[in-house]
């Protein structure tokens, strides 16, 4: 048993050594780091990004609007909801306390008020990448919009990664009919044009985060079945599968436990590369007008809007910088993992 422990449990020398190779590439090592630091920042958004203040202290009570909903009465007023951007309720609140807001005093569907001039408008100290088209902080779209396009992708490569690993598992283990009909359905399913039958499909229905997660997983979960196919077709006449037969083993049970692990270890390589393509398959749809509700921060809306305002260029460099450094960084990532899954790799 190894000395080295992780959480407790054991770590395998095997293991130890795809830990080192991970490492031995710095640029795939340092591009997994930067990818979880910005996405722990994105995750707890409204509190970075948001025009509701953190906490509040008004006549003697706290409160803590970024978290519970208080109607306008609560300070003085007397409309059911309360906007904290409105100079009276701010001036009622410091009159009687304090408010403590967060760094970004703006939401992501927020309508700055404060810009001075026509919309967009350039950079400057109160919104840092400028506002948008429609008057709306760059930064806190960003924030919000690259927490969808993170979540998206990896919720989208985890579902397809399931039901591809699956599909490819039966086909490779079981082969004839099974393997021969299933590679029919694939080569005709995966010869529809994927973008074209998404745009159709977002056209029919009105599309939110699940309906667009539900419609590209119909298409996704292709991407592994040929390499999964392929381990379990080489695997499921060796030695020791024929040993597991003989001995009375059940097909699940050598599915999952005997051939998977080897399978697992090529399928791995491929998923920072597919959650890449579920990003932006999502810009894209975006972009197009075909993707999440219209007013969602996104990345392809971004994009959208530099488009319509060519003048304001701080929206297509804005765009084109974060969406190229979150693909780059998950390209690195999958160099780094295959590199640590390499056994021609060996690091002291």
């Amino acid at each position: 048993m190894a000395d080295d422990r992780f959480l407790g449990l054991p770590i395998r020398p095997i293991t130890r050594r795809r830990i080192r190779n991970f490492k031995a590439n710095r640029r795939g090592y340092w591009s997994f780091w930067i990818f979880v630091a910005l996405l722990f920042v994105s995750l707890p958004a409204e509190l970075i990004a948001n025009d509701k203040p953190l906490l509040a202290r008004y006549d003697g009570a706290f409160y803590f609007p970024v978290l519970v909903s208080y109607p306008e009465s609560t300070f003085g007023g007397f409309l059911p909801t309360t906007d904290y951007t409105d100079p009276f309720i701010r001036e009622e609140i410091e009159s009687k306390g304090w408010i403590i807001w967060p760094p970004i005093p703006y939401s992501y569907n927020t309508f700055a008020k404060d810009i001075g001039g026509p919309a967009p408008s350039p950079p400057d100290g109160l919104h840092w990448l400028g506002t948008d088209g429609n008057s709306r902080d760059v930064v806190a779209r960003l924030i919000y919009g690259y927490r969808i396009s993170v979540l998206f992708g990896l919720i989208l490569t985890v579902l397809s990664s399931v039901i591809g690993i699956a599909v490819g598992a039966m086909q490779g283990y079981f082969g004839g009919l099974t393997d021969l009909m299933g590679q029919r359905f694939i080569e005709i399913w995966g010869g529809l044009p994927q973008l074209f039958m998404l745009i159709i499909l977002a056209s029919v229905v009105t599309p939110n985060f699940w309906w667009l997660l539900g419609l590209m997983l119909l298409f996704s979960w292709t991407g592994l079945v040929g390499l999964v196919r392929a381990e379990f077709l080489r695997a499921r006449n060796l030695d020791y599968v024929k040993a597991a037969r003989a001995l009375g083993v059940s097909n699940g049970t050598i599915m999952t436990r005997h051939v998977l692990p080897n399978a697992m270890v090529s399928t791995i390589t491929f998923l920072p590369f597919i959650t890449a393509g579920s990003v932006t398959t999502l810009t894209a749809l975006d972009f197009l007008g075909f993707g999440l509700p219209v007013g969602s921060p996104s990345l392809g809306e971004l994009l959208n809007q530099a488009k319509d305002n060519l003048h304001a260029s701080w929206l297509g460099f804005t765009a084109f910088f974060v969406i190229a450094i979150m693909l780059s960084l998950l390209v690195f990532i999958g160099e780094g993992v295959r590199d640590a899954f390499d056994p021609r790799k060996v690091q002291g």
